[in-house]
């Protein structure tokens, strides 16, 4: 097999970091070309290139270049490498910039909607995408699935490289649904009264992941099953009615599909990024050892329940405003990152996080920036972000004065 070059965007963060552990696990497969991240770590960013000798380091943050190439400097003393000096590019489009460098495979394993133009320029240059920020495709839609040739995307989220891996079982016109799971996150089993006064510490208590805290607070309000089955929808061509939602504790069985004759595959592991991420760098294929199988001599036990649409409505509300599609789903998105920032703040209560995202959906409806169209453009797309980040926060603020 050939070596593959690789860019990976969101270095620092739990997606990159796990698939630095794997590309190093795997020398003879991989070559890193390009790093980029936002600028919270620039000592962790250094190090990364260091390590990996890439020869471009990207930084979104604004007037961080002498910063990082400071960084980068003092870590390739340390390591001895002196002579290395990557080039170095910092701003608001860096990121954009090298995403379209042309590399084999881009993992965009950023946070949040700013992963939209990255995750299009990675699309113009003709590179795979192996993608973990579920949030350009999401509120991109209909611009990146036009912008993306056939197979030119690779879920890495766990729930739909399992889909991916399950659909190998049939033909598509024999799916007649998705499953995907939940792990239920921290206050599975709890009526919304009891969810009311739960604090951001036992928000990023997840029983099985760990995760970024945006990420972690969205699988306890459950809206980030509710952004993976709008992302199922996208990815796979599948209805909405087609799509269902089943809370599984263990986190073993990642998802499922059905198909019409009875039949359901499922892809199963112990939970870790590693593997989704794994594939993901070498779709179609599949490295090996990337974590542990399942120990099937070891008795166990795994468990399925129905989704509490009333103390977690969320992912209802996702599905609905997935069908009317255009920039509804950006609106919610991003009415959320203000929520759960606004939470963990301390300036609205955990029920307030999803219950706000739906009055700005629902304000949305007559606002000049809706749109439920499929002929979208990024500036229509971000428009509407930044409204509804301006919504939430007025609501938000509101709501405490009051």
């Amino acid at each position: 097999m050939s070596v593959r070059t690789l860019t990976l965007l969101g270095s620092t963060g739990s997606i990159g970091t796990q698939a630095i552990e794997v590309i190093e696990n795997h020398p003879d497969r991989f070559v890193v070309r390009a790093l980029a991240a936002g600028g919270g770590d620039l000592g962790l960013l250094a190090h990364q290139a260091v390590r990996l000798q890439v020869e471009t380091v990207a930084v979104a943050r604004d007037g961080a270049g002498e910063e990082l190439s400071a960084a980068i400097a003092e870590a390739a003393r340390e390591a001895g490498r002196t002579a290395y000096r990557p080039e170095v590019r910092s701003g608001p489009d860096a990121v954009s910039e090298v995403a379209g460098n042309g590399a084999d495979v881009v993992l965009n394993g950023i946070t949040g909607s700013i992963g939209l133009r990255p995750t299009l320029a990675a699309l113009a240059a003709g590179s795979t995408l192996a993608l973990a920020n579920k949030e350009s495709l999401i509120v991109g839609g209909p611009i990146v699935r036009a912008a993306a040739a056939p197979d030119q995307i690779v879920p890495v989220d766990s729930e739909h490289s399992a889909i991916a891996q399950s659909l190998r079982g049939g033909r598509p016109e024999e799916v007649r649904r998705l499953v995907v799971t939940a792990s239920g996150g921290p206050f599975r089993g709890m009526t919304r009264e009891q969810l009311h006064d739960v604090t951001p510490q036992q928000a990023l208590a997840h029983p099985t992941w760990d995760m970024g805290r945006v990420v972690t607070t969205n699988s306890a309000t459950l809206v980030n099953k509710g952004l993976e089955v709008i992302e199922a929808h996208l990815l796979f061509d599948v209805p909405f009615e087609a799509i269902d939602v089943v809370v599984h504790p263990q986190s073993v069985v990642h998802s499922m599909v059905e198909f019409h004759d009875g039949s359901t595959i499922l892809q199963a592991s112990p939970p870790t990024m590693h593997i989704p991420i794994g594939l993901g760098l070498s779709w179609p294929d599949r490295l090996t050892d990337v974590a542990p199988a399942c120990d099937w001599t070891q008795a166990s036990t795994w468990e399925f329940f129905p989704l509490d649409d009333e103390a977690f409505p969320a992912v209802r509300l996702a599905a609905q405003v997935g069908q009317e599609g255009g920039t509804y789903p950006a609106v919610y998105n991003a009415a959320n990152e203000v929520c759960v920032d606004a939470f963990h703040e301390g300036r609205l209560p955990f029920t307030g996080i999803v219950d706000t995202v739906f009055a700005v959906v629902e304000e949305h409806a007559g606002n000049p920036t809706s749109s439920s169209a499929v002929d979208l453009d990024v500036e229509q797309v971000l428009a509407a972000d930044a409204w509804a980040r301006e919504a939430a926060a007025s609501r938000i603020t509101h709501a405490r004065r009051t």
